[in-house]
């Protein structure tokens, strides 16, 4: 598949960015990232500004996130056959992928995003939220859980919380928290979620 000039100069920003800082990435370095000619202005005639190209970015990051979630969920049956604890893996093992996936916005949104409030708000509703309501709509469609009387919200904040938070440490300390590699987190989480299984609520005091 051909890759526009415009998709180049998105893909491009992006890991400068990462890579480099917002700041401190010119459009000259953009340009001949995406094999403009430097300094030229090939970048404004597709884009307004340095921040119009990462609002872009970060759009496509959200076009797509929102297409993934509901691809996941329109195959949850494809995968029903296979036992709960099977199910609970992958889905960990899939929120794994995503957060290196994202690696370069993440970078982004930690290092520069404080200084567009705005985008990282986009984000919130466009990525982060999205992902973790569709972690509580699949949780709760999993026929496993039927009749349980739990905070699927809440849940899938704790569970997905819990993903988020082993990549990050992974990735800024450079090796996962007390050396616990993937294979042994990702069981351990589904573990976890089959502890839900026919839980009963603990009546508020």
């Amino acid at each position: 598949m051909t890759t526009s000039t415009r998709e180049r100069i998105v893909a491009e920003s992006l890991r400068l960015f990462a890579d480099r800082g917002y700041a401190a990435t010119s459009v000259a370095e953009i340009e001949a990232a995406a094999g403009l000619s430097p300094g030229a202005g090939g970048l404004y005639r597709h884009f307004r500004s340095k921040e119009e190209v990462l609002a872009s970015a970060i759009r496509e990051h959200i076009e797509r996130t929102r297409q993934q979630i509901t691809t996941v969920l329109d195959q949850a049956e494809v995968f029903a056959d296979r036992p709960l604890e099977v199910r609970l893996r992958m889905t960990c093992q899939a929120g794994l992928a995503k957060m290196r996936e994202e690696q370069d916005l993440i970078r982004v949104l930690f290092r520069d995003l404080d200084q567009f409030p705005n985008l990282v708000a986009e984000m919130r509703e466009g990525i982060v939220n999205p992902l973790y309501d569709g972690i509580a709509t699949w949780l709760s469609q999993q026929p496993e859980y039927a009749g349980a009387e739990e905070d699927w919200a809440a849940v899938a904040s704790i569970l997905g919380g819990a993903v988020v938070n082993y990549w990050l440490a992974n990735e800024s300390m450079y090796e996962p928290p007390t050396r616990i590699d993937e294979k042994r987190f990702v069981e351990s989480w589904a573990r976890l979620g089959l502890g839900l299984v026919n839980l009963e609520p603990t009546p508020a005091s």
